[in-house]
C-alpha cells in the first residue's frame, strides 16, 4: 500500500485493503502495488481515479480489525455494498443495521436533538425493501428511530462493529464472484472468499454447492482462460474451469494468493507488530471505557440533578398552589366573618326591636288595667246602662288576653333571638380562630420545604489441514439471544406490510434457506462433506 495513503488515513492493518481502479475495457481491477502505474493497464484520466477498498475480507471481524480506522473504512465499504443491494440482505436484517448505523452516526437519541424528520436525508434501506413494502418513507424512519433508541449508552465504534458482526453472516459477505464455465460447459459462478473457493449454481449466488477450503489446495495456476486448481489430497486429481477472458483468471489468482496468505497468516500466532497492535488496541479501548464510565457517572450525575430539579420545582409549584388555595380559603373565611358579623349584628338589632314591642305590650296592658279599673269603678258608680258597660268589659277583657298572648310571644322571640345571637357570637369566635390558623401555616410549609430540598502460485498449508476452525462458526444470531429476538420481532411486524408479489430470486432463494433451517455457516459445513476428489467429481458432473 502506497505511504502517502496509509499516513493519510491512519492506517496499519494494510493487508486487508488494496487500490481500486478501471481498466482500459472498463472493467474493475486491483492496481499492481509493486509496478508503476504508467505501466499498467488502467483507464486514461485526468487526473487518474483510485478508490482505496478492503481487498480481503476477515473471517471474524471482532477478532480480526483492531485499528478504529480499519473498523470504520469496512463498515463503510460494508455498508455501501448492503445499500446498492451487492450484499443481499433481508428486511429485517436491513433495518436492524440500519439502526446500528444511525447509532454509529448520531450517537445516543435524544428528543431534544433528534426531532420527527431527523433522519429524512440519510440513506438507510436497500431500494428493493422500501419497494417491497407497504410503507410510507416517516414509517420507515419511525421504525428504525425505535430501534436507534434500544441502543442507548453504546459506543459509536461500538455501533459500527455490531453492524459488521451482522453482516459478517450474510450469504454474499466478503465475496468475490467470477463467472466460470465448468469441463461440460456449465455456466457456473466461482466465489472466492477468506475461508477458500465455492462454487455455485448460475442462478443461487446464495447457497455454494460445493466448497474447498484453503487447507485442500496446494498450487493454483492458470493458461490463458483455463484456470487449473492442484489438491493437497494426492488421491484426487487436478480439476479446472475456463473464465471468459485472461485477464479474469489474473484477478482470480491475486485474490487467491492473498486470501490463502491471511487463512495460513490467522492460524498462526500473531507476529510483534499484530501483537503491538492488539496490546496498543487494549489500552485504547481500557482508556476509553474508563472514560465512558466518568462521564456515564457524570451523565447519572447530572440527570440526578436535573431529576432533583425538576422536583424542587414540582414541590414549589405545589406549595405555590397551596398558598393560593390558602389565600382563597383566607378570603372564603373573611367573608364569611363579615357575613356572620353582618348577621349578628342583625340579631342584635331584631333583639331590641323585640324587647321594646314587649315593652310597648307591657305599657298597653298596663293602660288597659287601669281601664279595667277605671270600668270597674265606673260599673260600680253607674248601674244605667249595665249592658253596655258588660260588653265593653267583656271587649277589654278579650283584648287583655290578646294582648298577654302577644306579649307571651314576643318575649319567646326575644328569648329566641338571644340564643341565636350567642350562636352567632360562638360561630364568629370559631371563624376567628380558624382564619388564625389559616394565616399562620404558610411559613410552616416554608419550613417543610427547606429542610427537603466500531501465472503459478503454490499455496503452503503445512500443520493446517486438518485445522478449519471456521465449520466450528455459528451466526450472530445463535450467538446472541438479543439479536435473534431483535430480528424475529423486525420480521413479524414487515410480514404484515410486504407485498409478496416484489420478491426478487434472492429474497426467494434465502426464504428456502430459512424454512430448510440453512445459514451460512451450515451450509459451509455441507458443502466440505466428502472428501476432496468426491467434490471435485461433483463439480466436474455440475
Amino acid at each position: 500500500m502506497p505511504k502517502p495513503v496509509v499516513n493519510t488515513v491512519g492506517l496499519r492493518e494494510v493487508w486487508f485493503f488494496g487500490l481500486q481502479c478501471t481498466d482500459s475495457k472498463g472493467y474493475v481491477t486491483w492496481l499492481k502495488l509493486n509496478k508503476k502505474v504508467t505501466r499498467q493497464d488502467v483507464k486514461k484520466e485526468n487526473p487518474l481515479q483510485f478508490k482505496l477498498r478492503a481487498k480481503f475480507f476477515p473471517e471474524d471481524v471482532s477478532e480480526e480489525l483492531i485499528q478504529e480506522v480499519t473498523q470504520k473504512l469496512f463498515f463503510l465499504q460494508v455498508k455501501e455494498a448492503v445499500l446498492n443491494d451487492e450484499n443481499y440482505c433481508p428486511p429485517e436484517t436491513a433495518v436492524l443495521v440500519a439502526s446500528y448505523a444511525v447509532q454509529a452516526r448520531y450517537g445516543d437519541h435524544s428528543k431534544d436533538l433528534h426531532k420527527p424528520g431527523y433522519l429524512a436525508s440519510d440513506r438507510l434501506l436497500p431500494q428493493r425493501v422500501l419497494g417491497q413494502h407497504k410503507l410510507t418513507k416517516e414509517q420507515w424512519e419511525d421504525r428504525i428511530q425505535t430501534w436507534h433508541e434500544e441502543h442507548r449508552s453504546m459506543l459509536r465504534e461500538d455501533a459500527m462493529m455490531e453492524y459488521l458482526k451482522i453482516a459478517q453472516d450474510l450469504e454474499m459477505y466478503g465475496v468475490s464472484y467470477f463467472e466460470i464455465k465448468n469441463r461440460k460447459g456449465t455456466e457456473l459462478w466461482l466465489g472466492v472468499d477468506a475461508l477458500g473457493l465455492n462454487v455455485y449454481e448460475h442462478e443461487d449466488k446464495l447457497s455454494p454447492k460445493i466448497g474447498f477450503p484453503w487447507s485442500e489446495i496446494r498450487n493454483i495456476s492458470f493458461n490463458d482462460k483455463k484456470f487449473i486448481i492442484k489438491p493437497i489430497d494426492k488421491k484426487a486429481p487436478d480439476f479446472w474451469f475456463y473464465a471468459p477472458r485472461l485477464r479474469i483468471n489474473k484477478r482470480i489468482l491475486a485474490l487467491c494468493m492473498g486470501n490463502h496468505e491471511l487463512y495460513m497468516r490467522r492460524r498462526k500466532p500473531d507476529t510483534i507488530e499484530v501483537q503491538q497492535m492488539k496490546a496498543q488496541a487494549r489500552e485504547d479501548k481500557q482508556h476509553k471505557q474508563m472514560e465512558r464510565a466518568r462521564l456515564h457517572n457524570e451523565k447519572k450525575k447530572r440527570e440526578v440533578a436535573e431529576r432533583e430539579k425538576e422536583r424542587m420545582q414540582r414541590e414549589k409549584d405545589e406549595l405555590m398552589e397551596r398558598l393560593k388555595q390558602i389565600e382563597m380559603q383566607t378570603h372564603r373565611a373573611q367573608r364569611e366573618l363579615e357575613e356572620q358579623t353582618c348577621r349578628a349584628l342583625e340579631l342584635e338589632q331584631e333583639r331590641w326591636r323585640a324587647k321594646e314591642e314587649a315593652e310597648r305590650l307591657e305599657g298597653e296592658r298596663q293602660e288597659a288595667e287601669e281601664a279595667k279599673a277605671t270600668l270597674a269603678r265606673q260599673a260600680a258608680d253607674q248601674m244605667k246602662n249595665q249592658e253596655q258597660l258588660a260588653a265593653e268589659l267583656a271587649e277589654f277583657t278579650a283584648k287583655i288576653a290578646v294582648l298577654e298572648e302577644a306579649k307571651r310571644k314576643k318575649e319567646d322571640q326575644a328569648t329566641e333571638w338571644q340564643h341565636k345571637a350567642l350562636s352567632a357570637q360562638g360561630d364568629l369566635e370559631k371563624t376567628r380562630q380558624e382564619l388564625k390558623m389559616a394565616m399562620t401555616s404558610p411559613p410552616k410549609l416554608q419550613k417543610e420545604q427547606q429542610e427537603q430540598q466500531e501465472a503459478n502460485g503454490k499455496l503452503l498449508s503445512e500443520d493446517v489441514s486438518g485445522r478449519r476452525s471456521e465449520e466450528e462458526c455459528v451466526s450472530e444470531t445463535h450467538k446472541n439471544e438479543r439479536v435473534k429476538k431483535q430480528l424475529e420481532e423486525l420480521s413479524s411486524e414487515l410480514a404484515e406490510a410486504r407485498d409478496d408479489t416484489k420478491r426478487t430470486q434472492n429474497d426467494v432463494l434465502h426464504a428456502e434457506n430459512i424454512r430448510a433451517g440453512r445459514d451460512k455457516y451450515k451450509t459451509l459445513r455441507q458443502i466440505r462433506q466428502g472428501n476432496t476428489k468426491q467434490r471435485i467429481d461433483e463439480f466436474e458432473s455440475m
